[in-house]
């Protein structure tokens, strides 16, 4: 990458349980040059998770200041819980030349759609319904009312797919993070 260029901003979204993490872990541990931005939220961390490394845990109090003071490019509240994608780290990384992937829904997919539209958009779409509701269940996370919820809300995610630059199943991980790699690399070298 020539040293004047912006770096790529790389949108991964899709349905709750799709697996957006794990592509994103394995993605992050086979390639490097790629910065990941982290999300705030109110949701409570879940086993394993630590503060500033999977998610910047704030009070809902906290979070409506930071939307207040214009600290997001995107934010949205889902399933009860907010989350958002800090604004001054992705503007300073893209500036430096720097690419990053947001792993955010698809709410805030469309936000970020609306201000960053030369960013890439991509849609990590389950085998099926069917199997993704098998997912939330193996979670086992989540109360039944919850999971039918993310079941509803998958459902009318799964529309909005068309909106997206790529769409990538998860099916196999390791072929979904090639597959996700893949774009990255022809992004990078794509004539603008």
């Amino acid at each position: 990458m020539l040293k004047s260029e912006k770096g790529k901003l790389i949108i991964l979204s899709g349905p709750s349980a799709v697996g957006k993490g794990t592509v994103l872990t394995s993605l992050m541990a086979d390639y490097q040059n790629i910065s990941y931005s982290v999300s705030a939220t109110t949701r409570p961390p879940r086993v394993n998770e630590e503060d500033g490394t999977d998610y910047f845990f704030v009070s809902e109090e906290e979070f409506k200041e930071m939307i207040e003071d214009d600290e997001f490019i995107e934010w949205a509240k889902v399933h009860g819980n907010y989350y958002g994608t800090p604004k001054k780290y992705v503007e300073d990384t893209l500036e430096a030349g720097q690419d990053v992937i947001l792993e955010i829904d698809i709410q805030g997919a469309a936000q970020v759609k609306e201000k960053y539209q030369q960013g890439v958009f991509i849609f990590l779409a389950p085998p099926s319904l069917e199997e993704l509701e098998v997912r939330i269940q193996k979670r086992g996370v989540d109360s039944k009312e919850t999971m039918e919820i993310r079941m509803k809300n998958a459902t009318e995610e799964m529309k909005r797919a068309k909106n997206y630059d790529y769409i990538v199943v998860n099916d196999e991980i390791d072929e979904a993070v090639e597959k996700v790699k893949s774009i990255i690399i022809a992004e990078r070298c794509k004539v603008n």
